[in-house]
């Protein structure tokens, strides 16, 4: 069977669900994605997506247009992902290889991925070593913009599929709303549903001190990016005068954080973004990092990627869950009680569906 990539095809899709959406740092108008499609001469093909939202589409179109060009012009199969990185950041070092350029390169690696995995006719949770573990879910949202009416409704949905724990958004410019917000959560959702709260870097560490310690009767099961992904102090204090969990992870694009906040003692939870450390052998390398040093992997979005990954890993929590690609995909992902149902189609187990797909020239 012939492995070698002939083409790249490159698509954008909006989710059925798209609507205005806001946290503590963005107003996010659109729920975009860009998806790379890869085919072998043997006729497999392969997808991976990444979540785009509205921002800079010239700006991504031209990075995966980029690389599109890049890989055809040489002689790559679909199993050479390795090889395909490290030529690609030889040829991209002179704009700098963390930012978009490796984003891009993390779509095309998805995508490489499923096609290997297709060809072998293998779940990528099997392919790459299952743990046997269930994978639990947890239900994410509880952005800034809802009403509180909107909010419990979307809480006590997913409490209702099964879910047993959310997450809710944090950082309003009044806190007094936040802590009436997470109030009004855990009143909706009584004892037996977990809450965690996420403030997307929009605190100050005073802020995150005072919301942490006005909200402890109410459980919250960690603290998700109360500051800025940078402040390394900011999360050290914040741990020590609190002793909440720390969870971050999802703005890096290397290990330089996870390994200084390891140094710190500053970090209970990794949250890995696939995209943005460029596919599944860096998603990886970081959750072995994180293990030995007893942090477990709790990803950031891409559950359809996430939960096959956290089969492989020796320290899996968990995997965040958002509806956004189910109604444009042909195989959603089934939850129950909970956990996550593994697909055992081979790669990944489901592919976007075409009358979703508008091609990029």
């Amino acid at each position: 069977m012939d492995h070698k990539i002939v083409d790249v095809r490159l698509f954008s899709a909006e989710s059925t669900m798209s609507r205005p959406i806001a946290d503590s740092t963005h107003d996010i108008s659109t729920i975009k994605f860009y998806i790379v499609e890869v085919v072998a001469a043997s006729g497999v093909t392969g997808q991976g997506y990444l979540l785009s939202f509205h921002y800079s589409p010239k700006a991504i179109e031209g990075a995966l247009k980029d690389l599109r060009t890049f890989v055809l012009e040489r002689s790559y199969s679909i199993n050479e992902t390795l090889r395909i990185q490290r030529e690609y950041e030889v040829e991209c070092e002179y704009f700098g290889n963390l930012g978009l350029l490796r984003w891009a390169y993390g779509a095309l690696n998805v995508a490489l991925w499923d096609a290997w995995g297709k060809t072998l006719g293998q779940p990528i949770h099997k392919l790459l070593g299952s743990n046997g573990k269930k994978i639990p879910v947890y239900g994410s949202g509880g952005w800034l913009n809802y009403t509180d009416a909107e909010l419990l409704e979307e809480v006590l949905g997913y409490k209702k599929r099964g879910f047993t724990a959310v997450k809710v958004k944090v950082g309003s410019p009044d806190m007094e709303r936040d802590i009436q917000r997470l109030h009004k959560v855990r009143e909706a959702l009584g004892g037996s549903v977990r809450i965690m709260m996420d403030a997307n870097q929009g605190m100050s560490v005073s802020n995150a001190i005072k919301l942490s310690n006005l909200v402890q009767g109410l459980g919250i099961q960690w603290f998700e990016e109360p500051v800025s992904n940078t402040d390394f102090a900011g999360y050290e204090i914040i741990r020590n005068k609190t002793g909440i969990s720390l969870a971050m992870g999802e703005r890096e694009y290397d290990l330089s954080a996870l390994k200084e906040l390891i140094k710190r003692n500053a970090l209970d939870l990794w949250q890995p973004d696939l995209l943005r450390l460029g596919g599944v052998e860096a998603w990886r390398a970081s959750a072995i990092v994180a293990d030995a040093y007893h942090l477990p992997c709790l990803p950031h979005y891409y559950k359809d990627y996430d939960v096959p990954l956290l089969a492989t890993v020796a320290n899996p929590f968990g995997a965040e869950s958002f509806d956004w690609i189910d109604g444009i995909i042909d195989n959603k992902m089934v939850i129950d009680n909970g956990y996550a149902i593994q697909r055992e189609g081979s790669g990944w187990g489901f592919s976007f569906l075409k009358q979703y797909l508008t091609e990029l020239s």
